[in-house]
C-alpha cells in the first residue's frame, strides 16, 4: 500500500520512521529516464532519515554514506502489514529515490 505524506508533515513522519529503524537496514535506488535505475547503496546499517526545511532536503544516513535528496517534492511510505517497508521521495528533478527496509539477516550460531 502506498502512503502519500504531505510536505507539511514530512518532518514528523521522518523523525517517526527514525524511531522505527534502529538496528535495521537499507538499500538506496536511483530511478530516472535518463539513469535508468542504478543503486547507490546495497543494504547498509541505517541511522536516520530527516527532512529540513531550512535547506529543502531529506537525508538519509547509513553507516558511511549519508544520501542527500535536494528539493524534494514528494514522499511515499510503502506499507505492509502497517510497517513502512520502503520510502519513496521524487526531487524536483523527477528522479525517483528508493529506500527499501529491512531487518539484518541473522546467521546460524556456529
Amino acid at each position: 500500500m502506498d502512503q502519500k505524506i504531505d510536505k507539511s508533515g514530512w518532518r514528523v513522519a521522518l523523525d517517526g520512521l527514525s524511531k522505527s529503524l534502529s538496528g535495521k537496514r537499507a538499500e538506496i535506488e536511483i530511478a530516472a529516464l535518463s539513469l535508468g535505475d542504478q543503486i547507490a547503496a546495497e543494504w547498509l546499517p541505517i541511522i536516520g532519515v530527516a527532512y529540513d526545511p531550512k535547506d529543502d532536503i531529506v537525508e538519509v544516513a547509513l553507516e558511511g554514506l549519508d544520501h542527500i535528496i535536494s528539493r524534494p517534492r514528494e514522499l511515499h511510505f510503502q506499507l505492509e502489514g502497517g510497517l513502512v517497508s520502503a520510502l519513496e521521495i521524487v526531487d524536483a528533478d523527477g528522479i525517483r529515490h528508493i529506500v527499501k527496509f529491512r531487518e539484518p539477516l541473522m546467521l546460524p550460531a556456529p
